[in-house]
């Protein structure tokens, strides 16, 4: 695909996944596109609405409105992402389909990437990371770690970047913090997580692991790695 790279961003739910991709995209205005996750057979929650992106970022970017590309994730999109000192949403929006419209769009092959999780269907539109980066946008796909190893068999050439906890005793009580989810779903999280971890160090897997121990530097490392390309999507905007 032409145009600029898009970005994958990978890691367990409570590793500030969430809290660093809205800072970079409020500090830098009209360079990103974000994705709305689609899924089949799910009603919304109290707060959701079809095919609209992430329920705060609207106030956190004040006017701005950007494009948004019809992108499924694989990950468990009802999911928040928990960070120290950083306030944040406590669920995603959704487009919302059939199951046999997500199947049919798989057999099509129209999907980079596609999983199934707690018997939802998510994937990743090939046409929709187009169209945001046909508008001269960096599209950011949030997907688990299979969805990583899935991209890596297309020609898509995103920069892989991963955020993780400094520790699963940390990203432990971050979860519980919450006080969101029961005892059994909370066990199931970290053990998503252990894998996710070890997975994420294996090499070649992405460009750079991000440990989020803190904050501020987690944000400038994240900020650095794509300096390069976000000078040359603002060049070409301009």
């Amino acid at each position: 695909m032409s145009g600029p790279r898009p970005v994958v961003l990978s890691g367990p739910s409570g590793a500030g996944k969430s809290t660093l991709m809205k800072r970079l995209m409020k500090e830098h205005e009209g360079v990103f596109g974000f994705s709305v996750s689609r899924t089949h057979n799910k009603n919304p929650r109290p707060g959701e609405e079809d095919g609209k992106g992430l329920n705060s970022l609207p106030m956190l970017l004040g006017a701005t409105l950007f494009p948004v590309a019809d992108v499924y994730s694989s990950e468990d999109l009802e999911t928040s992402f928990s960070c120290p000192n950083e306030s944040e949403p406590t669920n995603k929006d959704y487009h919302y389909t059939t199951r046999e419209a997500m199947q049919e769009g798989i057999d099509n092959g129209d999907f980079i990437e596609n999983a199934e999780f707690s018997g939802n269907m998510y994937g990743t539109s090939k046409a929709a990371i187009q169209d945001v980066i046909d508008k001269n946008l960096m599209c950011i796909l949030d997907v688990d770690i299979q969805g990583v190893r899935r991209i890596k068999e297309t020609d898509l050439n995103p920069i892989y970047i991963s955020i993780q906890p400094p520790s699963m005793e940390i990203l432990e009580k971050r979860l519980r913090d919450r006080q969101t989810e029961t005892e059994e779903s909370l066990q199931k999280r970290l053990e998503a997580a252990r894998i996710d971890m070890e997975l994420s160090n294996e090499p070649g897997v992405f460009d750079v692991v991000i440990i989020n121990d803190d904050l501020e530097r987690a944000y400038e490392e994240l900020r650095a790695l794509l300096s390069d390309e976000i000078q040359k999507t603002q060049e070409a905007k301009s």
